[in-house]
């Protein structure tokens, strides 16, 4: 009986699979927010939009959504950390840039500019005027959506750069340190 050689997981093979699971999470998060929900709200009474909008933005903060919003990017530089241990320098240093993407890309970003928004608008009233609500929605709307675009940008960046490595660089240089070994 002829035995087939399967490369064993080690713990970077089980981190890159973390790594691209939180990164398209967050992917598709972004993506989620473009091509279905800011429409929707767009194509709905600005009063109702308002209001929905808020109501989302208050219960993105949850358990559930925290650690893998909070963590992707440092789930990133651990695996790069254990790539660097294990001697696989090009795989630590596109996951550490891809790390930084996310990093900056939409968690920065959505400190600095998206949270500010949510949280202004969180504090408006509603405005029963149709004309008052169309303005204050259109306002907000547009450069949300600006910004959500660009973290969506930078995640999809991201996510394709640790796919890269996961399914290009990591698999040869993993072949490389083994045949070093032996």
């Amino acid at each position: 009986m002829t035995r087939i050689a399967t490369p064993s997981i080690n713990l970077i093979d089980g981190l890159l699979i973390l790594s691209l699971l939180a990164g398209g999470l967050i992917l598709g998060f972004f993506y989620a927010w473009i091509c279905s929900t800011m429409w929707g709200l767009d194509a709905t009474d600005p009063r109702i939009a308002i209001g929905a909008m808020q109501a989302m933005n208050a219960s993105v903060r949850n358990f559930a959504f925290g650690p893998v919003f909070f963590g992707t990017p440092f789930v990133l530089f651990i695996t790069a950390l254990v790539g660097w241990q294990q001697g696989a320098r090009k795989t630590s240093f596109l996951l550490g840039v891809a790390g930084l993407v996310f990093l900056f890309g939409y968690l920065v970003l959505t400190v600095t500019i998206n949270v500010p928004m949510n949280e202004a608008l969180g504090k408006q009233i509603v405005p029963q005027d149709l004309g008052a609500a169309q303005e204050m929605w259109n306002d907000y709307s547009q450069t949300w959506q600006f910004w959500n675009t660009t973290r969506f940008f930078a995640t999809s960046s991201g996510f394709l750069l640790t796919a890269y490595v996961a399914v290009l660089v990591w698999p040869v240089e993993r072949l490389a340190l083994r045949q070093q070994v032996q």
